[in-house]
């Protein structure tokens, strides 16, 4: 490659190619991968497999501040859908990362933003097959596209809480801007893939938006109605209830359990991940229950 010393890429041919050197051989399911008009994908032959297809987006001055480390971006950028992914009970596969980019951005930009992208393939594996480069007279601009797998009996939604379910989260909330995990954080792949396989998880979701908006959105979605104690969601150390509620940006796992199953799901995931926590924070209630009044968490559409 001509531009070894990190100068700004001379064509895109020079950039895929240092964009390729940085990510993981793709899966033998991938025919065909980055360098052509489409990827070709072999779909999986099992029975019972349904397909998971997600999206996400990434703005600088939103997701993340500028003069943010370029690697922790695309760390986060690729693992922000992989919670998604977890919170189905799935397994990722691909991805397509489109990625729009200031003039100004030199070979070393681009390697310390797939140099990110490429530890989180390799950790989860995801096979990036694909994406777009373009320049942007604005901010730095990211566009994750992933799809996944989950065999269909095991596929958790938000549609399934029932009134008399127990609310729980997995791991601590607040505090994820200022402390930075935001940019740190593993998706709950293999907690996610555990509970979608178990009886009595009745819905999941992750929480990206606080507990605050997240809850409710599940509620909806389910019909229901809930009450929790205020002060009952797990904290990291130094957050506030109220922080824990609110701040979003957590990437653990909102689930509602049958109270039935909730001793023998609680011995189990105390057996198979002993340093996560789940906490049961509330029960879902009928849908003209009033709902308990919680602090909301980020709205795109609503915060400034």
């Amino acid at each position: 490659m001509k531009n070894e010393k990190g100068g700004r890429p001379e064509s895109e041919a020079e950039l895929l190619e240092l964009i390729s050197a940085s990510l993981p051989r793709p899966s033998p399911d991938v025919l065909t991968g980055i360098g052509d008009d489409c990827a070709v994908i072999r779909p999986s032959a099992a029975k019972g497999i349904v397909q998971l297809l997600k999206t996400d987006a990434l703005v600088e001055g939103i997701h993340f501040a500028s003069g943010t480390r370029l690697d922790l971006v695309g760390w986060k950028a690729l693992c922000r859908p992989l919670s998604d992914i977890a919170a189905m009970g799935g397994t990722p596969r691909q991805a397509v990362i489109t990625v729009a980019a200031p003039t100004s951005w030199k070979g070393s930009h681009w390697k310390a933003l797939y140099r990110g992208i490429g530890k989180a393939a390799r950790a989860f594996g995801v096979s990036v097959v694909g994406g777009e480069t373009v320049r942007s007279p604005g901010p730095c601009f990211l566009s994750v596209t992933l799809t996944g797998e989950v065999e269909k009996k095991h596929l958790k939604l938000r549609s399934g809480a029932r009134p008399g379910d127990f609310i729980c989260v997995t791991g601590r909330l607040g505090g994820s801007l200022k402390s930075g995990r935001h940019l740190r954080f593993s998706p709950r792949l293999d907690e996610g893939r555990w509970l979608g396989a178990e009886r009595g998880i009745t819905a999941m979701m992750d929480l990206s938006d606080g507990l605050g908006s997240d809850l409710p959105k599940l509620a909806i979605e389910s019909g229901t109605s809930f009450t929790i104690a205020p002060e009952s969601p797990p904290c990291h150390r130094g957050c506030t209830a109220r922080e824990a509620l609110s701040d979003g940006e957590d990437y653990e796992l909102l689930l509602t359990i049958t109270p039935s199953r909730w001793p023998s799901i609680m011995r189990r995931w105390s057996a198979h991940f002993p340093r996560i926590p789940l906490t049961c924070i509330g029960r879902m209630t009928a849908a003209d229950f009033p709902p308990t009044p919680l602090p909301s968490g980020y709205d795109h559409l609503r915060s400034q």
